[in-house]
């Protein structure tokens, strides 16, 4: 993809016009003692980069349209230990950078390129200790007035028209998306056929992750959640140790990373195979809400109205069943759904799995465009109380599913995962 990280580059630099962008990617984290997290670059310099070493930093010259990128020098003992390094030279002949140099050489050479610019463009805020690298570099320019040298005298948050950039996918970048959800979706399925009383929500998620790695997809998206039983009424649940039992269900969100980017798939199914009564009239309005929110995704459509169309069912369903008293309109205006579904439709998804971009412009949600990727996700969560009937104690269910936006609606590009009642009960019935 070196091209399309090369015109990435370019289209940015058109955009901040006369001045100079700066960026870092995210720096090495020590997980304990002397033992590293799996490395994993920033999301924002590896869209423009498409470098994925660790200690780079990327400047984008806009006067001049030259991009620079600072990183590792070749080191063979380092390579002996920690692997293959690019360097400056094979980075710069590799992806495409006009300039490249040592990352030891940052301090020297940023004030010389600072000097004369009208504008400096950085991620404002998201690192304390790189704002105060960029604070020394401004003022070792400013300390050079008396030969008529100029730090930059305007900034700018380089994410903003970047977060704007990365809201709409190119054709790369959807491949790599549909890859992805066709991995999850395969491993979604292994686990439901894997599912039956008496395994452990550990075990299920060992079959998520070999189906992940064995399509060279190394690593989860996110931390997964395989949440049995009233498990699943706790939304970010990531214990995953408890022993599944005969007449629950099971709730499973999790998606893989390929290449940076990420999927985003949610299922609830019963780990018997078989869905109970009340757990299947709870999960068909879910089931339904969902598919009234895809509905909604389509150009032209304003943000919310996904959001407000899965609503809608919800509120009916809950109403229908009892666990709610009132009006639609009423328990709407009131909240009081919000004791049962108390998180928003679903989010942007790409090289993160909530990704970046302004859902308001101009104080108007704004409406979607071909090319954008969202998540689709209602649920219902019925935690024990007193106005609520006992057979539905201790119910959770989501269903999630990505979707792009198309020129003439929306593809769900993770459907090859079974969501109806009849599907999973078949799916299951067949292990």
């Amino acid at each position: 993809m070196t091209q399309t990280h090369v015109a990435r580059r370019q289209r940015l630099m058109s955009q901040i016009g006369e001045g100079m962008a700066i960026l870092p990617t995210a720096p090495e984290a020590i997980r304990n003692a002397d033992t590293h997290y799996p490395y994993r670059p920033d999301s924002h310099f590896l869209y423009l980069s498409g470098f994925a070493e660790p200690g780079a930093v990327l400047v984008l010259d806009a006067c001049a349209g030259k991009s620079i990128l600072f990183c590792r020098e070749k080191n063979l003992e380092r390579e002996i230990w920690d692997g293959f390094r690019h360097g400056p030279e094979g980075a710069k002949e590799q992806f495409g950078f006009d300039e490249a140099y040592p990352v030891s050489e940052l301090d020297q050479r940023l004030p010389d390129l600072l000097s004369g610019q009208l504008q400096l463009w950085w991620n404002v805020g998201r690192s304390p200790a790189f704002d105060q690298q960029v604070a020394g570099w401004l003022n070792a320019v400013r300390a050079r007035f008396r030969t008529g040298e100029q730090a930059p005298p305007r900034f700018g948050d380089l994410l903003v028209p970047l977060d704007e950039m990365r809201m709409i996918k190119d054709p790369g970048e959807i491949a790599t998306l549909r890859r992805a959800g066709q991995i999850s979706a395969e491993a979604h399925v292994r686990a439901m056929q894997f599912t039956r009383p008496g395994r452990y929500e550990y075990q299920v998620e060992a079959e998520l992750l070999h189906t992940f790695v064995s399509h060279g997809a190394r690593f989860p998206a996110y931390e997964s959640i395989v949440a049995g039983g009233a498990n699943a009424c706790t939304l970010h649940y990531v214990g995953n140790d408890g022993r599944l039992n005969d007449g629950e269900l099971l709730l499973i969100d999790a998606g893989c990373e390929l290449n940076g980017y990420a999927a985003d798939i949610t299922r609830t199914f019963p780990v018997n195979g078989r869905f109970s009564g009340p757990q299947r009239d709870l999960y068909e309005v879910v089931l339904a809400a969902e598919l009234a929110g895809i509905d909604a995704v389509k150009p032209g459509a304003v943000w919310t109205a996904p959001g407000d169309a899965a609503l809608q069912v919800l509120v009916r369903g809950m109403l229908d069943l009892k666990l709610l008293q009132g009006t639609l309109d009423g328990v709407i205006e009131s909240g009081a759904y919000r004791q049962f579904y108390m998180h928003s439709i679903g989010h942007m998804i790409g090289l993160d799995v909530h990704d970046v971009g302004q859902r308001k412009q101009g104080g108007e949600w704004r409406s979607y465009q071909p090319g954008m990727c969202t998540t689709i996700e209602p649920g219902l969560y019925i935690r024990p109380a007193d106005n609520v009937p006992a057979a539905f104690h201790n119910i959770g269910i989501r269903i999630e599913d990505d979707v792009l936006v198309t020129e003439t609606g929306r593809e769900v590009y993770t459907a090859a995962v079974p969501k109806g009642v009849q599907e999973i009960e078949d799916l299951m019935r067949a292990q």
